[in-house]
């Protein structure tokens, strides 16, 4: 089957033969099957149940050389696996697990190791994931849908940010714009096909302003940046960190955020399927290292935010603005925010940013988070 793009931008053989000899093969299965049970044949009986005994003692055989090669007992081996994690901007919260190893140290107990890639956005981490080049990577509430859309197998395991306020627009310090209509005929950036291409979309209709009234730039963030203060776009709609970094610095202000527009940018952590399904053990120990840095920032909230601080130099009065604004979160995802993603979902088949209309509901699966939660409490009993 051909995929469709992200964004809008078998052979029949005749099987009579076979299906002839399946049948016979079939019917000699049942027979045999009834003589067994029925008690005829002791010696086919006695043979069956060597047979099964053998198959048992096999079984176990290799489940415990399977866990003997990770060290624990209770844990299989998944020795080879290479976990493949995208993640966005350098530093932060991930940048702190990188440093301390967390993951390394977490997918080791069952003999994988882990890769890390940096992007941009969400929608070049969905592509990756099509390819089967990136196994989890968070990301806002815009990509997993035209990932959807386009038939890309994944699962969205928790919920990162509640998207109040973690996505804004935003124009220079001393630009002339004072409100969203004041946009008419100015030049606007955002990054197709993130959570911001989607807040943009949804103010300027609420708004009454078409497309067309505007100049819509796509550019990704780092690009956007200088085009920004080179004054080269009027107003540029974008998340966090960009939002601090430009306000908490004078070079912007914000015109209007999702809780002003009361438009939600909730944010997800996603898994590739084929992956989720074959190690599932690796998804909740994924799950329980994001549970563990944020206990870490917790407790060591000044040491956190002098850390932040220091890699986006600003000083960290500015830095407890960010985190104000984008409280990261690691929690399962709620029906209400579900019902919002559909939502979304339906608002971006009507735009034509998504060319069929997809059911949210079917890539959202709480057992992962749930479980990953419940083992981390019981590990971390007082």
């Amino acid at each position: 089957m051909t995929r469709e793009p992200v964004f809008n931008t078998h052979n029949k053989i005749s099987k009579g033969n076979e299906i002839m000899r399946m049948k016979a093969l079939t019917f000699l299965a049942v027979i045999t099957f009834l003589l067994a049970v029925t008690g005829c044949g002791n010696s086919n009986k006695s043979a069956s149940s060597t047979a099964a005994a053998a198959d048992q003692n096999q079984a176990a055989s290799a489940s415990e050389d399977s866990k003997a090669q990770t060290g624990d007992s209770s844990k299989p081996s998944y020795e080879g696996v290479t976990v493949r994690i995208g993640y966005q901007g350098k530093g932060g919260l991930f940048g702190k697990i990188q440093e301390a190893k967390w993951f390394e140290e977490a997918f080791g107990e069952y003999g994988a190791k882990v890769e890390f890639s940096e992007f941009q956005s969400g929608p070049p981490m969905v592509e990756a994931m099509a390819s089967s080049h990136l196994d989890f990577a968070g990301m806002g509430n815009l990509p997993p849908i035209a990932a959807q859309a386009a038939g890309i197998d994944f699962k969205i395991v928790a919920q990162t940010l509640s998207g109040k306020n973690n996505v804004a627009l935003l124009v220079s310090k001393d630009s002339p714009i004072k409100t969203v209509a004041d946009l008419k005929g100015k030049k606007v950036a955002v990054t197709k096909g993130s959570n911001a291409f989607n807040f943009l979309y949804q103010l300027l209709e609420k708004e009454g302003i078409k497309e067309s009234d505007l100049q819509i730039i796509q550019l990704q963030p780092d690009e956007t940046q200088a085009a920004f203060e080179a004054g080269k776009v009027d107003a540029w709609s974008v998340w966090d960190p960009s939002i601090t970094l430009n306000t908490a610095t004078g070079k912007a202000r914000i015109i209007a955020d999702g809780e002003s527009a009361g438009i939600l940018s909730p944010s997800f952590q996603l898994v590739r399927t084929e992956f989720a399904d074959k190690y599932p053990e690796l998804v909740v120990a994924y799950l329980k290292v994001i549970q563990k840095a944020l206990d870490w920032q917790t407790a060591n909230n000044d040491e956190a935010l002098q850390r932040y601080a220091d890699e986006n130099k600003i000083p960290v009065e500015m830095m407890k603005g960010f985190q104000e604004r984008s409280t990261y979160i690691n929690t399962p995802v709620s029906p209400e925010t579900i019902a919002q993603q559909q939502a979304t979902a339906d608002f971006q088949y009507k735009l034509g940013t998504i060319r069929k209309q997809v059911d949210v509901s079917k890539v959202f699966d709480n057992s992962f988070i749930e479980q990953a939660l419940k083992e981390y409490a019981e590990e971390n009993k007082s």
